[in-house]
């Protein structure tokens, strides 16, 4: 394809685009529904007469089957073809949704949440893959910044969204709005998306199957167990960990051996593939685990509802929109060595704002360091997707987003783990009240009953306190908060060091030939 050609075509024509709306659908549907469940726990609590702990698993279930069934994809987007795999997957999450709605106890309810898991883990490396192939390398860019909005403005809408079904009409609408958005998903795509052409593919790696999928699951499993039990030490937190790591090393090393390995880490030889995904890794570590916090902090220091705290973090979606389709046009003409760096830094700038809460931090300086922090967001997370993919080749694009989405579940699971594991022991250390014990004998805390009552004002009927306990523990706990803001903001410094060695000049996207132009055009078979 001619340099004039390809300038001709950058713009997205209608037919890509009829393409990116059925997998933003789809990346509607997942990752909607990952942060409204997360609003949802208090409520599983009281309808299922459960622990926290153990509805926190309708949360972990849904990671694990997402650890579980993500490397499969790039083996069975050969195998099947991607237009039919991810209408297996769009159905898997629709079916999936709807048995959740029918849930009657919360054993029922997580393993009705692992069946969604399973559809919606493929969900998103299968649309990065049939996105990239529509659009050509020299679009993804653009492609990209289609494909971030949902996964920006999913943490934000997500909250508002399941706050106002949750006090409107009930706990099972979060999963009951998911039922019309699949069935206009799986029409839609049954009339966009290219018809598969799947040709003979390579035997499937079962070897490797055995020791990454259970691998991954029973590190995520460890590492998901860490906010209970408060320490590395317990054994339910550490022996998954080493099980698993030991498995996914294991297989770290075999995958090089075979020829078709069921995740290919041969494609670290990639230079801007490696950079890109060390950046992303860090920063989804840093910013994904502390942007779980900034909800707990307005619901449990500023005793906002659930539907006031998913209001209050818009200005952060309301950021990404506006610079994210600014970078999507940046990132395929300008180097992202030049751009992300200054992205980055409107974070840091942002993020600085919440290391100094208090009870009383003024809510415009919260949302203008949200309002900032969204400017970030919006030119740094897909710009690194997008230089991480853009020059592989087009037979290694479905290989490439598996590697990129699993990179970014692991980062996602250890980030919130450990905010949450360093947020629980900053608490824990309150002072406690004298004579006064939970249901379970463990002493009450000076935080905790604070916390408490800025949920349930009704506890201090029932147990009154001198005002200044409740005082100091709102003190204490934002506090709390501020220091493993933090460490996030650390950890979100440290992103600027392999940020820096991301590439500074042009790196050309893989050109497409006479062939690769036809099957840009029509479905191309990655074997």
């Amino acid at each position: 394809m001619t340099q004039q050609s390809v300038a001709t075509s950058d713009k997205l024509d209608a037919a890509v685009l009829k393409v990116a709306g059925v997998v933003v659908l789809g990346a509607i549907m997942s990752i909607l529904d990952v942060t409204v469940v997360s609003v949802a726990l208090p409520t599983f609590q009281t309808e299922f007469d459960a622990s926290y702990a153990r509805v926190a698993w309708t949360m972990t279930g849904y990671t694990l089957a997402l650890a579980t069934v993500i490397p499969l994809s790039g083996w069975a987007a050969d195998r099947f073809g991607t237009k039919r795999l991810y209408m297996v997957a769009l159905a898997l999450f629709t079916i999936g949704s709807g048995l959740c709605a029918t849930a009657d106890s919360i054993g029922e309810l997580i393993g009705y949440r692992v069946l969604q898991g399973l559809g919606g883990g493929m969900l998103m490396p299968l649309g990065m893959t049939i996105m990239t192939r529509a659009a050509g390398p020299h679009r993804i860019g653009r492609l990209m910044a289609v494909l971030g909005i949902p996964m920006l403005l999913g943490p934000i809408g997500g909250p508002i969204l399941g706050g106002w079904l949750i006090d409107t009409a009930s706990w099972h609408w979060i999963f009951l709005i998911n039922l019309p958005i699949g069935v206009v998903a799986l029409i839609y795509a049954q009339m966009a998306l290219p018809k598969d052409a799947p040709e003979p593919s390579e035997s499937f790696d079962f070897l490797g199957m055995l020791m990454l999928s259970p691998g991954l699951a029973l590190f995520l499993y460890g590492v998901s167990s860490l906010p209970e039990a408060g320490t590395f030490s317990a054994a339910k937190v550490w022996v998954p960990m080493l099980v698993g790591g030991v498995l996914v090393v294991a297989f770290v090393l075999y995958s090089f051996k075979p020829r078709h390995p069921l995740l290919d880490l041969r494609l670290f030889r990639n230079r801007s593939l490696t950079i890109a995904s060390v950046t992303l890794f860090v920063f989804i570590i840093a910013f994904m685990g502390a942007g779980l916090l900034f909800p707990s902090y307005f619901l449990q220091v500023r005793g906002e509802t659930t539907l006031a705290a998913g209001l209050l973090m818009a200005p952060q979606g309301i950021g990404a929109v506006i610079t994210m389709p600014i970078a999507g046009i940046l990132a395929d003409r300008v180097p992202i060595g030049r751009t992300v760096p200054f992205a980055l830094a409107l974070i840091v700038v942002g993020f600085f704002g919440f290391t100094q809460v208090d009870p009383q931090t003024s809510y415009w300086l919260l949302e203008g360091s949200l309002f900032v922090m969204g400017l970030g967001m919006g030119g740094t997370m897909m710009p690194i997707m997008t230089s991480a993919l853009r020059t592989l080749q087009a037979q290694e694009v479905a290989r490439g987003s598996t590697l990129v989405n699993i990179l970014q579940q692991i980062g996602g699971s250890i980030g919130a783990a450990v905010m949450s594991v360093i947020l629980t022991n900053e608490l824990n250390g309150s002072r406690p009240i004298p004579g006064a014990v939970d249901p379970s004998g463990k002493p009450i805390t000076e935080a905790g009953l604070a916390i408490a009552a800025q949920q349930r004002p009704e506890i201090l009927q029932q147990m009154p306190v001198d005002p200044s306990i409740i005082e100091r523990g709102l003190d204490f706990a934002a506090r709390s908060f501020a220091h493993t803001f933090w460490v996030a903001f650390a950890l979100v410094l440290a992103t600027f060091i392999p940020a820096a060695l991301l590439p500074r000049r042009r790196t050309p996207a893989q050109p497409l030939g006479d062939d690769e132009s036809a099957q840009a055009r029509t479905p191309v078979v990655i074997h």
